[in-house]
């Protein structure tokens, strides 16, 4: 009988190893010569998958300024007078403030300072909040705008009513109208009057007109934590109002309280908004016994100074 010649390899661990390499390299030949002669009209594609939203930019604003450390110390001196005749600790203290309590000093931070005397005391409060929408299709400036009307609403100070159209204004509109329905051509340099009351909020950088002498001040209302309804309005051009050259919108409220027998206290406030962040100035004075009335323009200039001078600080 004529033996088979042996062969290595022909039927040992490494020929089994080698079948399967080969069939293994067939496998992914074959898988990839599929997969790249795939057409592109085979790839199901998901009709109701729209493009994506557009996502709302987020504040200017990150973080916050520490509020004690924001005033100057000369303005300090200037917005508390009284603490002149303090005891040198004291005055320190008066000086120094005192940090508003918060968990999130990213998100909003405060100060207070004040200075008494036996006839005038003066009060100092600072607010400053960074406003944060959690609506992608919302951005934070929006959110902080919507928080601003609230405030400024909440004072009884009126938004910046949108201007009417003129008489020639009208007038075009109706020509206008009666020419395109009797299918005549528009008259040259005809125009239509801006749409009125499409809901959308003023930007609130014009002042409402000033009230009719002896009328009460449109606007003057009871500011938060003080008191009653004021006694008497502020004078005629310092009544709350809707400031210009401010931040993006700002607003001031201006209310005078009796307090005891005869003594008075004056609240001025001033609201401004830039970006999504909302700085609020509070300054007070209260006289006692026979001492007149704390002065509007006195107490106004002095808050609108200082908001002015947090907002450069914002802009640093």
């Amino acid at each position: 009988m004529q033996r088979k010649r042996y062969a290595p390899g022909g039927t040992g661990p490494a020929a089994r190893t080698a079948v399967v390499l080969a069939v293994g390299l067939g496998l992914g030949i074959g898988l990839t010569g599929c997969s790249a002669g795939t057409p592109t009209d085979d790839i199901t594609v998901d009709a109701k998958a729209g493009p994506a939203a557009p996502v709302a930019p987020p504040g200017r604003y990150r973080t916050l300024f520490e509020p004690c450390g924001s005033i100057p110390g000369g303005t300090l001196k200037d917005l508390l007078p009284g603490a002149a005749a303090l005891a040198d600790a004291e005055r320190e203290k008066a000086y120094r403030g005192v940090s508003a309590v918060t968990y999130d000093t990213d998100r909003r931070v405060g100060c207070t300072w004040k200075a008494d005397t036996p006839d005038v005391s003066h009060r100092l409060a600072l607010d400053v909040e960074r406003v944060v929408s959690y609506d992608t299709a919302v951005s934070d400036a929006d959110r902080a705008q919507e928080v601003f009307v609230r405030k400024q609403l909440a004072a009884r100070i009126p938004l910046a009513p949108t201007a009417p159209p003129t008489p020639t204004a009208t007038a075009t509109a109706t020509a206008t109208a009666t020419a395109t329905a009797s299918g005549a051509s528009t008259p040259s340099g005809a125009g239509t009057a801006p749409a009125q009351g499409q809901g959308k909020p003023p930007t609130g950088t014009t002042a409402p007109p000033a009230p009719p002498t002896g009328a009460p001040a449109t606007g003057t209302g009871t500011a938060t934590g003080t008191g009653p309804t004021p006694s008497e309005p502020a004078p005629t051009g310092l009544e709350p109002r809707v400031l210009a050259g401010l931040g993006d919108v700002a607003y001031l409220d201006d209310v005078l309280n009796t307090v005891g027998a005869s003594g008075h206290e004056r609240a001025v406030s001033v609201v401004f908004r830039t970006s999504n962040v909302i700085v609020t100035v509070s300054y007070r004075e209260q006289t006692r016994g026979s001492a007149e009335a704390p002065d509007s323009g006195e107490l106004q200039e002095k808050a609108r100074n200082l908001a002015r001078l947090l907002a450069e600080r914002l802009e640093e």
